[in-house]
């Protein structure tokens, strides 16, 4: 469902897949080949919500914003089943694991990894091409080459499975 809110509507290029049930409120930018999928909200009422081309917003993700703060989600970046994302940046090349949660004004550098349930406290900066884990997400190491390009890898894995469901 997309809803436009007090005159603000989504931008969504035509190469993106939406799944049927996923909603999508008010101002809110999708690039090119990036997937939103089933039981997904992207409410973009109070302030825009941004994403990159190539990445994918997983299951019962939750992506919302602030009084004028903006979310923006970058280029090739994976955001696990039932994340929450809240008026926070994620750099290009990045993950976000399975039930993690990024508050407000929270930024994550680009090609990075936030662990499965790890939870990113408001202001909290993750350096690009670390890992973060934990409650609250401390950073516990820096990723190899090899981590690094497997994150692009698996950006463009999720463009060709919603390649097979448009």
């Amino acid at each position: 469902m997309i809803l436009n809110f007090q005159g603000k509507k989504a931008i969504i290029n035509e190469k993106s897949f939406i799944a049927e049930n996923a909603t999508i409120i008010g101002e809110v930018i999708i690039g090119k080949c990036s997937s939103i999928w089933y039981n997904v909200v992207l409410r973009g009422d109070i302030a825009p919500i941004s994403i990159g081309s190539n990445t994918s917003v997983q299951d019962g993700s939750i992506v919302h914003c602030d009084v004028g703060v903006p979310t923006i989600i970058g280029n090739n970046v994976t955001i696990g089943h039932n994340v929450m994302l809240h008026a926070c940046k994620i750099g290009d090349n990045s993950l976000i694991g399975i039930g993690a949660i990024v508050l407000d004004g929270a930024e994550v550098g680009e090609g990075a990894i936030v662990g499965a349930g790890a939870i990113v406290t408001p202001r909290t900066k993750i350096p690009p091409f670390t890992m973060a884990l934990g409650v609250p997400a401390k950073v516990v190491r820096n990723l190899s080459e090899e981590e690094i390009e497997n994150l692009k890898k698996h950006a463009l894995d999720y463009v060709e499975l919603m390649k097979r469901y448009k």
